[in-house]
């Protein structure tokens, strides 16, 4: 075992391997209890949701349908929603994908909101943009993107009185592989500490489609690399990332990139400094 891995693993409070279909099930009813608690406690009746088509916000959606589901089956009122929301950005590549990611959720609704106009209007303001190279404007504007759909959900979620679930896991979270303000803003996470690979397994469990469980990552923010595996920016597989997480032998150059990965974006998993 590297040095820091036990380190990374307990601050990310990181899920242990399942050893069965019993403790899949096992976790999946914690995790919708858990959702069901912050409902309670806030005094809030709907919760609400970016549906991307990728995994993590299928496992996401999946679970928070059966924690209101469960809350209105069990008398807890009538008024629990769970709120999907589709947020393209102007045309969407794998829009049969987020599709097929609504369709077997069955949220209580779906809303959907284009961000494009949003977006490219907020980028013809901004003068700070202009000495950018095509590259570097791009990826500015991708984490843009993650940002205005996070407000776009925000702005559901206030105007229904609703609490924002985030999608971020322990795979994630040790790479900084999130927006700042962006997708790592949220009220609950419903999915933190698991590795990529349990999230699949959840979210078969769930009765995801196998399309969508085993589905590429990517976080598909960049015009100019359309798709770009999240691998590919990682530099270093999810196997090799839940190994490690999960405090099984890796590489080590595989160690080594999320070690370094994980100290340079600790800025992304704090709070605010104050003096």
């Amino acid at each position: 075992m590297h040095s820091r891995q036990q380190e990374i693993a307990t601050a990310l409070n990181v899920c242990a391997p399942f050893t069965g279909p019993e403790s899949v099930q096992a976790e999946i009813d914690r995790r919708v209890s858990f959702i069901q608690t912050c409902l309670r406690e806030s005094g809030l009746k709907t919760l609400v949701l970016g549906i991307s088509g990728g995994v993590d916000s299928t496992t996401a959606g999946l679970l928070a349908q059966r924690a209101v589901a469960g809350m209105r089956e069990a008398g807890e009122g009538d008024d629990y929603r769970f709120i999907a929301v589709r947020l393209p950005y102007q045309v969407q590549h794998d829009e049969h994908e987020a599709q097929l990611a609504v369709d077997s959720i069955k949220p209580d609704e779906c809303h959907t909101v284009n961000i494009g106009t949003a977006v490219l209007g907020l980028a013809a303001a901004t003068q700070a943009l202009d000495p950018l190279s095509p590259a570097q404007r791009d990826f500015v504007l991708g984490n843009t993107k993650a940002r205005m759909r996070m407000v776009a959900q925000y702005t559901i979620a206030n105007a229904r009185q609703g609490l924002v679930i985030g999608t971020d896991h322990a795979a994630e979270a040790v790479m900084g592989f999130f927006t700042k303000f962006g997708d790592g803003a949220c009220d609950l996470t419903p999915l933190a500490g698991l590795v990529k690979g349990q999230v699949r397994q959840i979210a078969a469990a769930l009765g995801a489609p196998d399309q969508l469980v085993h589905k590429v990552p990517t976080a598909d923010l960049e015009e100019l690399s359309p798709g770009k595996p999240d691998e590919a920016a990682h530099g270093v597989s999810y196997r090799n990332i839940d190994d490690f997480l999960q405090g099984k032998p890796v590489p080590d150059e595989a160690a080594r990139i999320i070690i370094d990965t994980y100290d340079k974006t600790a800025h992304k998993r704090q709070l605010p400094k104050e003096p």
